[in-house]
C-alpha cells in the first residue's frame, strides 16, 4: 500500500494541466444546444401541434397519439442532424442515482433509423434489480417508464436521454420524479385557489428552485490508493493535516489552474444541456467548492442537479480528478451540502414570497409566508426525515451545517412583524377599522434582501424571497425533500383556504377573514420559529422545551414516515400510497444498513490489513534499534515509549476491530429492517469507527512516512 501511495504521488507529480478551449462566441450562441425543450419543440413542431403539446404539459393532460408522433418524428431528425445514434429512457430509480438502457434507432431489418411514438412514450426496462422495499418480487420483473415532456430531452455523447417517471406493472412509483410531478400539481392547485382571492388573472403557481451544490475535488490517483474513498465515498481514517481550514484563506479564493480548468469544462457542457449555472467558488474547506444555476421550475431543476453531478464526474475523468459529492469525506473539515433555494411563482410573474410596497399586495405574502412555516412546524419530523441519510448523519450539527433540530429563521424585523400580529391575537378586528395599520402589515416593504440577515445554523430559513432548506445533503437527490416541502405546504394552503371560504360564505370580510386564520398560525407556530444559534447547547434545552424533535441519527429520523399524520397527509392528497411510503422507508433502512456495513467492512480490511502490519514492521525496527543501542551501552527512554505506545495502539484497533466484527455479524442476524439499522447505528458506528480511528490516526503520527500506506489528508486535499 505505501509503494501504491508512492507511485500515486509520483503520479500526481507528473500531470500536465489540461487547457481546455471554450467554444468561439458567447455562452448564449451555444446554450441550450443539446436540449429538445420548449423553445425546440416551437420550432420543430407545427402550430397546432405546438400547441396541443404545451396546454398538455400546462395541465399535466396526457398527450394524444398523435401529438406525440409529431413529437417523436421531430426528435428523430433533430437527433440525427447531430450524429446521435441511441436513445433512452432516463430515469431515477430509488437508489439516489440515474439510470438508463441505450437502443438503438437503426433498425437492421428495414435497415433505417426508425423513432415511434410508442418508444419516445414509454418503455419496459427490468425492474426487478432496482430498489421496491417489497412492492415487487425479483421474479416479478415488469416495470415501465413513461415520457416526462415538462423536462427537456438532452443529448449526453451520442445518446438522446428522454426523462421519464419509472412505475411498477401494477402502478406504483419506483423513483423520485413521479411523486415530485403529484406534489408539483398538489401546490399548484392549492396555492391558485388562494391566489384568485388577490388576483383573478392567475391560472398557475410554479415552485422553483435553486439548488447550491458543493463538493470535493481530489486527484484521481490519490483516489484510487485509497480504498474507503472507492468503497465507501468518506476516508474512514486520516489525521487531520497542521493546516486545513483554519485560515479560512481557501473561502472565496482564488481557484486553482487545474481546478479552473475542469470547471470550465463542465461549464460548457452544462450550457450545451440548457443547465444554467452561474456561480462558481471555493468553499470553506481546501479542495471544497461549490457551483450555483439560476432559479427554473422545480422538476426542471432537480432534473438539471441529477444531470450536472454525472456531467461532472465524467468531466473529471478527463482531467484526471474525481468528484467526492459525500456530506463528509474528510473528518475534521467542512462537509458539503446542497442547499434548497425554494419560492412559489404566479404565471403572472409574481413571487408569492416577495415583500411588496403595497400594503394589500403584502396580505398575500403574508398568507403563504405563514402558511409555509405553519407547515413546516406541522410535519417538522417529515421534514427532517426527507434529508436523513448515512452520509448527512455525518454532517448535520457539524459547524458548517444546521443542527438535526428542525427550526425556521425568519429574521428580526419579519419577526416583529409576526409578534405584533400575534400580541393582538384578543383584538377583534372588524369590518371597517384600518386593518394594514392596526396589524403592521405596512411595514414589511421595509424587509428587502440587505435588510433580512442569514443564519446559517439555521435548517429552514427565510432570506429576502424565498425559503432555504439547508440542511439537505451534497449527495442527495433533491427530488425527496422538495416533494415533501411541496406536499406539506400544499396541505396547509388548502386547510388555510378551506378556513377562510367558509368565513366569506358566512359574510366576513375577506381581509378580517384570512388576518384572523393567520394570527391564529402564528401563535401556534411561534415554537419552530428560531433566531439564535443553533448550535448551542441552550438551543437543544430550548428545543425540549418546545417539544421540537431532535432526531439524531437516520434510522429514528425515518420513523417519521411512517407516523399516522404523515401517512394520511400522503393519502389524502394522492402523492403516495400507504404502500408506496411502507416502501420508501423501508428502502431507506437497508440503504442505511448497507452503507454501515460496507463502512465497517472497509475499517476491518484496513485497519487489520494494512494498518496494523505496518504499524508492527515499523515498530520491530524501532526494537532493532533500541537493542542496538543498548548493546552499545545507550538507554533511550524516549524510543521505549514508542514503542510502547504503537504497541498500545495495535491492541486497541485488534481487539476493537475484532469485537465490531463479531457485533456486525450480530446485528445482520436481525430480520426487522428498523432494529437492524438502529443497531447498526448504535452497536456498530457508534461504539467502534471512531474508537478504532482514534487509534489509527495517531499511529499515523508515529510510523515513518515512508511506510504509512494511506495518502494522507495533507497530499489528497490541496491540489496544485
Amino acid at each position: 500500500m505505501a509503494q501504491l501511495r508512492f507511485k500515486a504521488l509520483e503520479l500526481v507529480q507528473s500531470r500536465k494541466k489540461i487547457e481546455v478551449k471554450l467554444p468561439s462566441g458567447k455562452i448564449s450562441d451555444y446554450f441550450g444546444t443539446k436540449a429538445f425543450g420548449r423553445e425546440q419543440m416551437q420550432v420543430a413542431l407545427s402550430p397546432q401541434a405546438f400547441r396541443k403539446l404545451d396546454k398538455a404539459i400546462k395541465k399535466g393532460q396526457k398527450i394524444d397519439s398523435e401529438t406525440a408522433e409529431s413529437v417523436a418524428a421531430a426528435l428523430k431528425t433533430w437527433a440525427i442532424s447531430k450524429g446521435i445514434t441511441h436513445y433512452t429512457h432516463w430515469f431515477q430509480p430509488l437508489t439516489g442515482a440515474t439510470a438508463e438502457k441505450h437502443d438503438s434507432f437503426f433498425n437492421p431489418l428495414k435497415g433505417i433509423e426508425e423513432f415511434k411514438n410508442s418508444e419516445l412514450v414509454q418503455q419496459e426496462p427490468d425492474a426487478s434489480s432496482f430498489p421496491s422495499g417489497g412492492i415487487r418480487s425479483t421474479f416479478e420483473a415488469r416495470g415501465y417508464t413513461a415520457w416526462d415532456p415538462s423536462s427537456p430531452i438532452f443529448i449526453i455523447d451520442t445518446t438522446l436521454c428522454i426523462p421519464t417517471i419509472f412505475v411498477a406493472y401494477t402502478g406504483e412509483a419506483l423513483d423520485y420524479k413521479a411523486p415530485l410531478l403529484k406534489s408539483i400539481q398538489a401546490v399548484n392547485d392549492a396555492a391558485t385557489k388562494i391566489c384568485k382571492l388577490f388576483d383573478r388573472n392567475v391560472s398557475q403557481v410554479i415552485p422553483s428552485l435553486g439548488w447550491e451544490q458543493e463538493y470535493f475535488v481530489v486527484d484521481r490517483a490519490l483516489y484510487d490508493a485509497r480504498p474507503d474513498l472507492v468503497l465507501a465515498g468518506r476516508t474512514v481514517f486520516g489525521h487531520n493535516p497542521a493546516r486545513g481550514q483554519q485560515l479560512d484563506d481557501h473561502y472565496f479564493g482564488s481557484i486553482t489552474p487545474r481546478v479552473f480548468e475542469f470547471i470550465k469544462d463542465f461549464e460548457v457542457e452544462a450550457h450545451q444541456l440548457g443547465i444554467p449555472i452561474m456561480t462558481r467558488h471555493n468553499e470553506v474547506a481546501p479542495g471544497q467548492f461549490e457551483c450555483t444555476p439560476m432559479y427554473e421550475e422545480i422538476n426542471k431543476a432537480v432534473d438539471h442537479n441529477q444531470l450536472l453531478k454525472d456531467v461532472m464526474e465524467r468531466v473529471a475523468l478527463k482531467h484526471d480528478l474525481k468528484i467526492l459529492f459525500h456530506e463528509k469525506p474528510f473528518a475534521g473539515l467542512n462537509g458539503s451540502g446542497k442547499h434548497n433555494n425554494w419560492s412559489l411563482q404566479t404565471d403572472t410573474g409574481v413571487n408569492l414570497f416577495q415583500p411588496s410596497s403595497s400594503a394589500r399586495e403584502n396580505l398575500q405574502f403574508l398568507v403563504f409566508f405563514v402558511c409555509t412555516i405553519k407547515a413546516v412546524y406541522e410535519h417538522a419530523d417529515l421534514l427532517r426525515a426527507s434529508i436523513a441519510s448515512a452520509g448527512n448523519d455525518h454532517r448535520l450539527g457539524a459547524n458548517e451545517a444546521p443542527p438535526a433540530i428542525t427550526s425556521v429563521f425568519i429574521g428580526q424585523q419579519l419577526t416583529s412583524v409576526l409578534d405584533e400580529m400575534d400580541s393582538k391575537g384578543d383584538v377583534k378586528v372588524e369590518k371597517g377599522d384600518n386593518i394594514y395599520m392596526k396589524m403592521g402589515i405596512d411595514k414589511i416593504p421595509e424587509i428587502i434582501l440587505d435588510n433580512t440577515d442569514r443564519n446559517r445554523t439555521s435548517p429552514f430559513a427565510f432570506t429576502g424571497n424565498k425559503f432555504e432548506f439547508r440542511a439537505v445533503g451534497s449527495d442527495a437527490n433533491v427530488s425527496n425533500p422538495m416533494m415533501v416541502l411541496n406536499l406539506i405546504v400544499a396541505d396547509q394552503l388548502e386547510k388555510f383556504y378551506k378556513i377562510v371560504s367558509k368565513d366569506l360564505e358566512a359574510g366576513r370580510d375577506k381581509r378580517v377573514a384570512i388576518v384572523e386564520v393567520l394570527r391564529d398560525y402564528i401563535k401556534k407556530s411561534k415554537p419552530i420559529r428560531f433566531e439564535g444559534d443553533g448550535y448551542s447547547e441552550e438551543w437543544v434545552k430550548e428545543a425540549k422545551k418546545r417539544k421540537l424533535t431532535n432526531a439524531r441519527n437516520t434510522p429514528l429520523a425515518l420513523d417519521a414516515y411512517l407516523s399516522k399524520k404523515t401517512l394520511d397527509l400522503f393519502r389524502k392528497n394522492k402523492i403516495l400510497s400507504e404502500l408506496e411510503v411502507e416502501a420508501r422507508h423501508e428502502i431507506m433502512l437497508e440503504n442505511y444498513i448497507k452503507m454501515m456495513q460496507i463502512e465497517s467492512r472497509v475499517i476491518g480490511d484496513l485497519a487489520l490489513n494494512h494498518i496494523i502490519p505496518t504499524a508492527i514492521s515499523y515498530q520491530n525496527r524501532l526494537i532493532e534499534n533500541a537493542k542496538g543501542l543498548k548493546e552499545l551501552g545507550i538507554e533511550n527512554k524516549e524510543n521505549l515509549q514508542t514503542i510502547s505506545k504503537i504497541s498500545e495502539y495495535i491492541n486497541n484497533i485488534r481487539s476493537l476491530t475484532q469485537e465490531m466484527t463479531e457485533e456486525r455479524k450480530r446485528v445482520n442476524k436481525i430480520e426487522d429492517p428498523r432494529a437492524k439499522a438502529i443497531a447498526y447505528c448504535d452497536e456498530v458506528k457508534d461504539k467502534y469507527f471512531d474508537k478504532i480511528r482514534y487509534s489509527v490516526d495517531k499511529l499515523e503520527l508515529y510510523v515513518d512516512d515512508e511506510d504509512w500506506p494511506l495518502v494522507k489528508y495533507r497530499e489528497l486535499l490541496f491540489l496544485r
